[in-house]
C-alpha cells in the first residue's frame, strides 16, 4: 500500500514539474508590470484629489468623526 501511494505521489511531483517549465517573469514584463502599476496609481491618485470626489471623501471623514457613540 505504502508503495502504492509513494509511487503515485512521486507521479504526480514530476507532472508538476513538468507542467511548470515557463514560471515567472522576466525584466521585461516587471517594468511593464510597474509602468502600469504606476499609469494607475497616477488615474487613481487623479480622481481622489479632483474637486467633487475630495469634497465626498472629506464629509464622509467629517461625518464619521462627529458621530455619537
Amino acid at each position: 500500500m505504502y508503495q502504492v501511494v509513494r509511487a503515485r505521489l512521486c507521479a504526480l511531483v514530476c507532472r508538476v514539474r513538468t507542467a511548470r517549465k515557463d514560471t515567472g517573469m522576466v525584466t521585461s514584463e516587471y517594468a511593464m508590470g510597474i509602468v502600469a502599476a504606476v499609469a494607475f496609481a497616477v488615474v487613481l491618485y487623479k480622481v481622489v484629489t479632483s474637486g467633487p470626489v475630495s469634497a465626498a471623501l472629506t464629509k464622509i471623514v467629517e461625518q464619521a468623526l462627529d458621530g455619537g457613540m
